[in-house]
């Protein structure tokens, strides 16, 4: 009970003081730009690119392959639109809607050269395909590419485009979406990462109407946010305080369940509590960017 009173008054103060920020200061329109990424720390990856020059900037570790995590799915999925069945098809949007580590692997048991083969397709250079899909491995460098690409050949209404605009807030296996370069401003759709332990390793990969962006980093999906937005501090007063409140809340969360989960007999009950909360989070969130998006 002290669990679910405690989040409850997380969500309703994080909830009323965001709508304030919200209300008082328009929306920015302005699109993202990349500021401070000489002061990323190498932890984090970062790589954006400006479509209409075509330019890519980056961490100078923009190149560095690491785990690829979930974003190899954007690969398996390319591969599927350009060879698959129907029904194969609509599974692969499934897919990169919730994150289902089922499909991936089904697709990728019926197709396990597709990684290779979408990575040879754009000349992603730092990828590389594994026995297991979740094992392959990219750079920020080429999941940028990659989304830059699918938007210059099939534009926005590209289905592999639509599936990210329109990600569950919550994934197959319970974990929220909602961090990393998904709060940018300007950003329409996204595809996350994370390890299995939920803490080692975090990535994000979106897009805007002129830009393509991807991140990841070696650490909490906090720590990718704070590093993000430290990168691209375009983004209105408004936005960056509920970005804060959103992050604070989170933190409370884990605080209060590690002190819950600490007495005998209670981990499951406050893992579970957990994770309920931090969806209520990322929920609320979402429908106070959306206020702020509403002319």
């Amino acid at each position: 009970m002290f669990m679910i009173g405690y989040v409850k008054r997380i969500l309703v103060g994080f909830a009323a003081g965001a709508c304030v920020s919200c209300f008082a200061v328009p929306a920015a329109a302005a699109a993202p730009a990349p500021g401070n990424l000489g002061a990323v720390p190498p932890r984090t990856s970062i790589s954006f690119t400006h479509s209409p020059s075509g330019t890519t900037v980056g961490t100078p570790n923009q190149h560095e392959s690491r785990p690829g995590l979930s974003l190899v799915k954007l690969y398996i999925a390319d591969y599927v639109y350009d060879h698959g069945t129907e029904a194969e098809k609509a599974a692969a949007f499934r897919m990169l809607q919730t994150s289902d580590d089922a499909i991936a692997l089904s697709l990728y048991t019926a197709y396990p050269q597709s990684i290779a083969v979408t990575a040879e397709k754009y000349g992603l250079g730092d990828t590389h395909a594994a026995s297991h899909w979740g094992n392959s491995t990219t750079s920020t460098y080429d999941a940028s590419t990659f989304l830059e690409a699918r938007k210059r050949d099939h534009g926005l209404q590209d289905p592999i485009l639509v599936a990210l605009a329109t990600a569950t807030p919550v994934a197959a296996d319970g974990y929220a979406q909602n961090y990393g370069t998904a709060l940018v401003p300007g950003v329409i759709g996204t595809k996350w990462g994370w390890s299995d332990d939920r803490a080692s390793v975090h990535a994000s990969a979106s897009y805007g109407t002129d830009f393509s962006m991807s991140a990841q980093t070696y650490g909490p999906a906090t720590q990718l946010t704070a590093d993000v937005l430290e990168a691209f501090p375009s983004g209105s007063p408004a936005q960056r305080a509920l970005v804060d409140a959103t992050m604070a809340a989170h933190s409370a969360v884990d605080s209060a369940a590690a002190a819950v989960g600490s007495v005998p007999g209670s981990s499951g009950a406050a893992a579970s509590g957990a994770d309920t909360a931090h969806a209520g989070i990322d929920s609320a969130s979402a429908q106070v960017r959306a206020l702020m998006a509403t002319p």
